[in-house]
């Protein structure tokens, strides 16, 4: 038998050579690698303009403060309001991409969510905070995305991105930790991280 396994062949980054021509991949080819194992959940890559891009992985702060702030969150929210996390999301075109925290209206497939129906995104940063900040900014406000926060997981500083154009976010603010952020479609949700049980 012939199969490639992760135990034989793990697959590791490489940096990309800049002014080479690369292969894109659709969602559709991204879907297949999925369902034939060639990618797993183990593997933890997004698609970005066509790329596979391999995610950051997450320390021990970063988890604590995403368990702290969802079962925060869990506890505030509506009976038609939906929190997923750590979403397989396929919000449009050919993008798969993996947020945090995201919270909806009740009714689509979570997967599927149109990204000017979500209430809010989140991600939470640690060693990929730039990316986070510039990139995946880029991409939600092209998107739509009405809002969308980044935390550092260090400082628990949270960047605020409102008002989307397809150039990036109008609005942008930056809170500490000590400062109380009001989510504008979930005012229910408003928090002072440094409020929460993080060590």
């Amino acid at each position: 038998m012939n199969e490639i396994t992760h135990a034989r062949f793990p697959r590791q980054p490489t940096q990309g050579a800049e002014g080479l021509p690369r292969w894109r991949w659709t969602l559709a080819e991204f879907d297949k690698m999925i369902e034939s194992g060639l990618l797993t959940e183990d593997d933890r890559v997004e698609l970005i303009d066509g790329e596979l891009v391999p995610m950051a992985a997450k320390g021990n702060r970063h988890e604590l403060v995403k368990t702290e702030l969802i079962n925060w969150m869990f506890r505030r929210l509506g009976v038609n309001e939906m929190l997923t996390v750590e979403l397989g999301w396929r919000p449009g075109g050919d993008l798969y991409v993996e947020p945090d925290v995201v919270i909806y209206g009740r009714g689509p497939m979570p997967s599927q969510v149109p990204a000017p129906d979500t209430l809010l995104v989140i991600e939470i940063s640690d060693s990929n905070l730039r990316y986070d900040l510039d990139r995946k900014a880029m991409i939600y406000a092209s998107l739509g995305v009405r809002e969308y926060r980044v935390i550092d997981a260090t400082t628990l500083e949270t960047t605020v991105h409102l008002d989307p154009a397809p150039d990036g976010y109008r609005n942008i603010a930056t809170v500490p930790s000590h400062g109380t952020v009001t989510p504008h479609l979930l005012p229910a949700l408003a928090l002072s991280l440094g409020g929460l049980a993080i060590g």
